[in-house]
């Protein structure tokens, strides 16, 4: 891993693919929550999609 690939949140380093699978499962949680107005496959969703975007990348980010 390099300095680019990390950012400083509050004096700890996160990788930027974490933050974009958080970021990720942030969008799908709202735009469910507006499609179904119901909070449970909203956050199933943002789950779900949060997870597979982190395990995705991280599996890639190793591989580089």
């Amino acid at each position: 891993m390099t300095v680019h690939d990390e950012v400083s949140i509050a004096g700890v380093a996160w990788p930027v693919y974490k933050l974009l699978a958080l970021a990720i499962g942030l969008v799908v949680l709202v735009i469910v929550a507006f499609a179904t107005a119901s909070a449970a496959p909203a956050v199933l969703a943002a789950a779900a999609s949060g997870t597979i975007v982190w395990l995705a990348l991280g599996a890639f980010h190793l591989r580089g």
